[in-house]
């Protein structure tokens, strides 16, 4: 246990899980100070359960603290009922391991894996003591930095931040704390650290560019200045199998979201789903080691404790090495009473055989994810998905023993019509007929078919397809939400199903940060100073003042979300590269509005610009089918 905490016996007591911020968990570092030249504090803008859980934090902050000269801490966003105690007593926010204030870190680096996490960004720096804009900034005050998927379209908090690094963290953070070492030491200025951090590769400094709009609101031009690049492309760890990976994970004394040894088994998807922003960005398709995983696997368990175990990825099942890697993982598991857990399979004859025979399945759901209703919209999206695909994996896992099923759809995709809607409805059902068909009455124990459909609304993302897409609006949403409802409440099997949905204002909202550029900072900064935090929580999301502000500011939400973008505008994210073309991109969109499917990575090359990092599935012979 740490015996230096901020925070008083009496304020520990006086909060809800006081466990959050106390620090000293199993497998956390604590290095000596005096060998210390960069201090990183890494945050995770959200509750302590949910950061703890984020696989890439716990990579790079191992991979830093391999490092002898850098010490990395973490810091998470504290709960409202801390915030409102940090204020009143004007007590600055620490990190966990060494309980020192961040204010006094070299950088504080911030992982950005949802826009609707933006206001708490501004939280964590307000209660550092941290200027909120870069430009109010001082070399005396932590360089401030993001990375993760939001990076890929950083306007709308480019002001907020100093550089934001672009592509996976294992290439380039090396360089970077060296040259912050000699900026240091030599006395260089501010300024100048930055401009020479932009000549390092992945890095895009958004202080060196300038942003010039039409008259209609659209982008003008994006200039970049003192030499920074005009395009900043994105990193890419060439070698999986070899990368750091966390041996001795930090281990939560609560209870967190992922409370189990997570492994990935690869990064990238062959899939090509239009609307997938992760299926784009971490292309091309790189698989690690069976062999590797199997030593990490049993390294990880011994070192955690944990009782389960789960393979991470975008689409397990296209792990070429599945099966090897299962059954070494079920007779060590079952020997040392471990369950496997195994997120992201498809539905195929496969990933059900797999299943069968990982201890304790029954007891779960069985997850689809259709994502639409019809054949036509499975095909507008890419999805690579028949309902015979569906029909016949829901039949096998019937046979199994399963008898719950969860579904996931998407409610206004591009090109959707009222029969694609009701289509939810229509599939849910057959799959309920499927249930009674495949299981005779008397071998169900007294069991039934439980159906759970859930619906979230199209958020269109950057480097996809459908960036160019027009989004709905929060009316047209509830009222397809209503359609979806009626539809399956008119099934013959409405009583086996229920029905779930998605929040439309905080659907609109996500869609405007997106999509948004750099003159939603203001707006950003605007709602924080009247309260928002934790936007991404239905119980504080406060979108009036969201819309209050964004009219304040003279910027219409439609335009950031009804309007659909033509193929000359120049977007926001235009300055960034993420390894995927343009051009395939449109190409893409444009065969989405026919319904023409796209072959996966395995059966055929695309030319997406993915080869170009040498690497990867884009040099394995293809299968043609």
């Amino acid at each position: 246990m740490n015996e230096k905490l901020a925070l008083s016996d009496e304020i520990l007591l006086s909060i809800q899980k006081p466990e959050r911020y106390i620090g000293g968990e199993v497998n956390s570092v604590i290095k000596d100070l005096s060998d210390i030249k960069v201090r990183f504090a890494f945050c995770f803008p959200d509750v302590y359960e949910i950061g703890m859980s984020h696989l890439g934090i716990q990579i790079l902050y191992g991979m830093f603290n391999e490092y002898k000269d850098v010490w990395c801490e973490r810091v998470y966003s504290p709960w409202d009922d801390l915030d409102k105690v940090m204020r009143r007593d004007n007590i600055p926010l620490f990190a966990l391991e060494s309980q020192d204030p961040v204010k006094g870190f070299d950088f504080l680096g911030f992982t950005l894996q949802y826009e609707m996490c933006y206001t708490n960004i501004l939280q964590v720096l307000d209660l550092s003591g941290i200027p909120i804009y870069s430009k109010d900034r001082t070399f005396d005050d932590p360089i401030v930095i993001g990375g993760g998927p939001c990076t890929y379209n950083p306007e709308p908090i480019a002001d907020f931040f100093d550089i934001f690094y672009i592509g996976e963290g294992e290439t380039q953070y090396r360089a970077l704390f060296d040259l912050y070492i000699e900026a240091k030491d030599s006395g260089m200025s501010r300024k100048d650290f930055l401009i020479k951090c932009s000549q390092i590769p992945g890095l895009y400094v958004p202080s060196l560019y300038d942003i010039s709009y039409n008259e209609d609101g659209t982008i003008k031009e994006i200039a970049a200045k003192d030499g920074a690049p005009q395009v900043v492309d994105k990193e890419l760890e060439k070698d999986l199998s070899n990368a750091y990976y966390p041996m001795k994970p930090v281990m939560p004394f609560i209870k967190v979201t992922q409370d189990r040894v997570v492994m990935e088994v690869m990064r990238g998807c062959i899939r090509g789903c239009r609307f997938c922003q992760a299926g784009q960005l971490y292309r091309p398709l790189r698989e690690r080691d069976v062999e590797k995983l199997k030593e990490y696997a049993i390294t990880l368990l011994k070192n955690t404790g944990y009782e389960e175990i789960s393979l991470s990825s975008l689409s397990t099942s296209d792990y070429t090495h599945l099966d090897e890697l299962l059954d070494f993982l079920i007779e060590y598991c079952n020997e040392h009473k471990v369950n496997i857990s195994l997120p992201s399979l498809r539905i195929d004859a496969f990933s059900l055989d797999v299943m069968s025979k990982v201890q304790d399945v029954k007891k779960s759901s069985l997850t689809f994810a259709p994502e639409a209703g019809t054949q036509r919209m499975r095909n507008v999206i890419n999805k690579g998905l028949t309902e015979e695909d569906i029909l016949r994996g829901s039949h096998e896992a019937f046979e199994g023993g399963w008898n719950k099923v969860k579904l996931y759809f998407m409610l206004g995709l591009p090109g959707e019509t009222t029969e694609d809607i009701e289509g939810i409805g229509d599939i849910a059902n057959k799959i309920a007929v499927e249930y009674f068909e495949t299981v005779p009455k008397e071998k169900r124990n007294g069991r039934t078919i439980e159906i759970t459909a859930s619906t979230s609304f199209f958020v269109p993302k950057p480097f996809t397809p459908f960036q160019w897409a027009s989004m709905n609006t929060k009316e047209e949403f509830l009222d397809k939400a209503n359609i979806t409802r009626k539809g399956i409440m008119s099934q013959l099997n409405q009583k086996h199903i229920k029905y779930n949905w998605h929040e439309a204002d905080a659907s609109m909202l996500e869609g405007i940060l997106a999509r948004g550029d750099r003159r939603l900072s203001e707006v950003i900064y605007n709602v924080y100073k009247r309260g928002c935090i934790f936007d991404a929580w239905s119980e504080f999301f406060k979108n009036d003042i969201w819309m209050e502000e964004l009219e304040k500011a003279g910027l219409d939400p439609m335009f950031y979300v009804k309007r659909e973008r033509t193929k000359d505008e120049i977007l926001p994210w235009d300055m960034l590269n993420c390894g995927v073309s343009k051009e395939f991109l449109w190409r893409e969109w444009e065969r989405s509005k026919q319904g023409v499917v796209t072959p996966n990575c395995r059966q055929q090359c695309q030319g997406c610009g993915g080869a170009s990092y040498g690497v990867g599935i884009c040099f394995e012979p293809k299968t043609g089918v």
